[in-house]
């Protein structure tokens, strides 16, 4: 459990620099279908280039042809995982700073455990029941930010963070799914590249491709700046494939549904991380004393729910 809690925690932080970055090419005119779709468009530029360069060309082949076999699968995980997520949070980070982002993100520990139960899964009651903690804090911060906002921005700004905080376990889950035997919907998978994390991130982004085709059509936005191909890269490469990857391994290195549902709480450290870097690099102000209370609870939410969960 200790591993997963550090493995985490570790993609935490290279996670927060998506709200940082995305909020940095909002402020400069980026439209947010290219901010979602160019990440994973680089992503899987460099997922294939590092295996190539890495002498992985045969694992490269072995999941390019599971992707074939499997292409209804894994466009459905990486349409709703990859595609839905990360269009959602590139979307409210038009009307939000990324620590209000970050910090209403944290809703996906509330969402984890009702989307284990949708599985089928079991977890803690007590365990769910602290989660409650976590979503006051989120509460709290986009409270504040009201304060000093028009409503329909605020909405704008977390209702999509919300659905995203959905999107993304549902998705993982799916492949969870896959490796673990299937289901009635979900097709067994028992492959080589599915034990390798590199594998499992260019399958869901390859997923995720048709989806971007879509609101690309649908929105017919400018064509984006040198600036944001530069920026977009960055976030596919700290957190798409860095921190994506570190945070499959610690799911990936779970035996049962609270292990799981502990991995996803890691992603509690990102508002930390995702206030530091906004306060260093974009100007931002400092919450006040609410905000710093709503962050503080989601801290808390996590310490209590590592403590629940019996991390040695």
């Amino acid at each position: 459990m200790q591993k997963i809690i550090i493995t985490g925690s570790l993609a935490a932080l290279f996670f927060s620099s998506t709200f940082v970055l995305n909020r940095a090419m909002s402020l400069e005119g980026g439209h947010w279908v290219w901010t979602a779709s160019l990440r994973y468009l680089w992503m899987i530029l460099l997922l294939a280039g590092w295996m190539l360069a890495s002498g992985k060309s045969t694992l490269l082949k072995q999941t390019m042809v599971l992707f074939k076999t499997h292409w209804i699968f894994w466009t459905t995980a990486g349409s709703v995982g990859f595609g839905v997520f990360y269009a959602l949070i590139s979307y409210s980070a038009t009307y939000a700073p990324g620590w209000v982002v970050a910090t209403t993100w944290q809703s996906t520990i509330l969402a984890t455990p009702l989307v284990l139960l949708g599985f089928g899964r079991k977890i803690s009651f007590r365990a769910m029941a602290l989660t409650a903690v976590v979503f006051t804090g989120v509460v709290m911060v986009n409270v504040e930010h009201a304060a000093s906002t028009p409503l329909s921005f605020v909405l704008l700004g977390a209702l999509p963070v919300l659905g995203a905080a959905f999107a993304y376990p549902i998705g993982n889950q799916m492949v969870w799914e896959a490796r673990e035997g299937g289901g009635r919907y979900i097709p067994a998978i028992e492959h080589p590249a599915m034990a390798d994390g590199f594998a499992r991130v260019l399958l869901l982004s390859l997923g995720s491709l048709p989806l971007w085709l879509i609101l690309i059509l649908i929105t017919a936005p400018p064509l984006p700046s040198s600036g944001q191909l530069v920026m977009t890269g960055t976030v596919a490469l700290l957190s798409g494939a860095i921190a994506t990857t570190l945070f499959l391994n610690a799911r990936h290195a779970a035996s049962n549904a609270s292990e799981l549902a502990a991995a996803d709480c890691t992603q509690a450290m990102e508002v930390i991380f995702a206030l530091i870097g906004e306060y260093l690099f974009l100007d931002a102000s400092l919450p006040n004393l609410l905000g710093t209370l709503g962050i503080g609870m989601t801290i808390i939410g996590l310490i209590l729910y590592i403590r629940v969960q019996n991390i040695r």
